[in-house]
């Protein structure tokens, strides 16, 4: 098995490649890769490793000898699938290596929103608590999680971690039914149309891939059917959020607050409405959810074995 990794450093420099090397005989590898470098780089090797590097028709039209493609993430967007089959080559991904981190990153960012922990943060370096007239400040209301009503919308591995230890907080749970999903009930919680989930919701959690109908998922006006109190959590993909409406809607107080991990393009060189420095009550953080380091070597792991089971 002939490998080339075109983007070993996504996967970080302390993660142990040898379970990947020991399947394939050997492993040729480039730190990043641009997309005018993609094909001299894979060109000779039947197998290429690639986390976020696009791979084209064109490609495997100029690689006859390609036959397997392994993306150590979980999104396949990346890769023209339909081109991939049609040449005959084996694309497989990385799933179910990241519950325990990106369920941890949502109720921290679910956590420091309800407990407005950055903006008390920020009042005590600023002095403001040692200029109180009483033993604490309280400016920011804080949101109790007991008993609030958490919905989940993309109920899969992750979902299903981020509602085990929201359960431990004592919320209670509903679901949200994606575009062309039936209601019902699933794992003793009820999934409901999304339309009748918003309003119900104090802390709303996305956790579905961005496809063309779940696009814009949540815009302008499914914002204003939620409480104003309401939190709004995405660490699944940028895209599902309409970022303007939700910066507008945070100003203007229609939702009380929301956390991103993920934005339509990343890293965002041109800019974002939601980098703006005027918005109230917003985290993002750069993509880093599924990145402990235990997950990141779970995927290598999970990727030596997918490697192994080709014929």
């Amino acid at each position: 098995m002939k490998t080339v990794f075109l983007d070993a450093n996504t996967l970080g420099n302390d993660v142990d490649l040898s379970p990947i090397e020991n399947v394939t005989g050997g492993l040729a590898k480039h730190d990043r890769t641009t997309p005018e470098q993609v094909l001299e780089r894979i060109r000779g090797f039947d197998t290429v490793l690639v986390n976020k590097v696009v791979l084209k028709r064109e490609h495997f039209e100029a690689c006859p000898e390609l036959k397997t493609i392994a993306v150590v993430a979980t999104g396949l967007n990346n890769i023209d699938q339909v081109a991939a089959r049609e040449h005959g080559i084996k694309v497989m991904n990385v799933t179910n290596y990241g519950r325990s981190t990106v369920a941890q990153h949502t109720l921290a960012l679910m956590l420091a929103l309800a407990t407005r922990l950055l903006d008390y943060d920020r009042d005590v370096r600023a002095g403001r608590w040692g200029q109180s007239d009483t033993f604490c400040l309280m400016d920011h209301p804080i949101l109790e999680l007991e008993g609030r009503t958490l919905g989940v919308v993309g109920y899969g591995d992750l979902g299903q971690g981020v509602v085990e230890r929201a359960k431990a907080f004592g919320m209670k749970i509903l679901l949200g039914a994606r575009p062309g999903q039936e209601s019902g009930e699933v794992d003793g919680y009820p999934r409901i149309p999304l339309d009748e989930l918003l309003p119900k919701v104090d802390v709303l959690s996305l956790h579905c891939l961005l496809t063309e109908e779940t696009r814009n998922l949540i815009g302008k006006r499914e914002l204003e059917m939620m409480k104003n109190d309401a939190l709004l959590i995405n660490t699944s993909r940028g895209g599902l959020v309409d970022e303007q409406a939700l910066a507008d809607a945070l100003r203007a107080g229609v939702i009380g607050g929301a956390g991103f991990d993920v934005l339509t393009e990343e890293p965002p060189r041109n800019g974002n409405p939601l980098l703006a420095d005027d918005i109230p009550n917003l985290i993002v953080t750069p993509h880093s959810a599924w990145a402990s380091r235990e997950a990141r070597q779970r995927i290598v792991n999970i990727t030596a074995k997918n490697l192994a089971s080709v014929e």
